[in-house]
């Protein structure tokens, strides 16, 4: 009776350990995800996660693509080519507020600077009254472009924007001296000046972080075992990044993200942090410019953040 009672015992032990992990049994197959990259830092961390082998290490199939500008990176979600991207917080609530079920899933670390042409006289924010900076309309770039203002005791109505969607036009346009300044996020501004062009201020110094990484609630509801063993594969290209010489992948990351061939030299990674929540402050803010422009209703934090992935991961 001892021994029955004791194998007994043993095997509901193993049953009850057994409901409790959270990793998928290693011949079960996970479903493909298609991610949507921007040409900035940010994107990076999926570069290096796609050609070390890390995917395929979790289990999951990637399919990485690139886009130029956020409205064709937005357009790809919401038609269903993308599963998730590298987007912004206002992306999260400009998609909700037209009907579309996104949620941000964790935070990213690029910076968006202002940058200002070599010959246009800007060295600081106060020298941009009556100047043009360049951006993209009702993205992560007008949204630093007005926080630029609003510190600095100004408003749109004391500049004049050019909306320029695309990146590299926007950083070539620069570069040309058809533009006396431009918001871009890295690495196109640390290109930008390299070659010649000033920084003046960005993101970083504002203490504003509204970059995250997207996923459809479809995706997120029918594919969350995939999107789990994505964020470790991230998380292991993080770890790299930060504890890797520079010169070990450098030719990687130009070869496969489409920079400018000067980003090689200019650019000056600061390091990653492993997959987390936004913070309530970041959504809060870019809810409040939102508001602000009457572009959209009034969102919770959990309205627009996906929390069920990084707990169970």
């Amino acid at each position: 009776m001892k021994r029955l009672l004791a194998a007994a015992l043993s095997m509901l032990f193993l049953l009850t350990m057994g409901c409790g992990t959270k990793t998928p049994p290693k011949d079960e197959k996970l479903s493909k995800l298609i991610i949507g990259l921007m040409p900035d830092t940010d994107s990076i961390p999926f570069i290096i996660a796609a050609e070390r082998g890390y995917f395929a290490e979790e289990g999951v199939e990637v399919e990485l693509v690139p886009f130029k500008s956020a409205m064709e990176r937005d357009a790809a979600l919401q038609s269903g080519n993308l599963d998730g991207a590298v987007s912004d917080l206002l992306a999260v609530i400009f998609a909700r507020s037209g009907g579309f079920s996104l949620h941000a899933t964790s935070y990213t670390d690029g910076n968006y600077n202002l940058i200002a042409g070599g010959n246009a006289g800007i060295s600081s924010p106060a020298d941009l009254h009556g100047k043009e900076i360049a951006i993209s309309r009702n993205t992560i770039i007008e949204y630093v472009t007005d926080e630029i203002l609003a510190v600095n005791g100004m408003g749109e109505q004391d500049v004049s924007k050019v909306v320029i969607p695309q990146i590299p036009v926007r950083l070539e346009m620069l570069q040309s001296g058809n533009l006396a300044a431009a918001v871009l996020p890295e690495p196109m501004a640390s290109v930008a000046v390299a070659s010649g062009s000033r920084y003046v201020t960005g993101s970083g110094d504002l203490g504003i972080n509204p970059g995250v990484i997207v996923f459809s609630d479809a995706s997120i509801q029918e594919k969350a075992a995939s999107v789990r063993a994505m964020y470790r594969a991230y998380n292991k290209a993080v770890e790299y990044l930060n504890h890797t010489p520079r010169a070990e992948y450098i030719d990687l990351v130009m070869e496969k993200s489409g920079f400018p061939a000067p980003a090689r030299d200019a650019l000056e990674l600061k390091p990653y942090r492993p997959a987390g929540l936004p913070a309530e402050k970041d959504v809060e803010e870019a809810v409040h410019w939102v508001k602000s422009k009457d572009l959209a209703g009034d969102y919770r934090y959990d309205d627009l953040v996906s929390k069920l992935l990084l707990e169970e991961m």
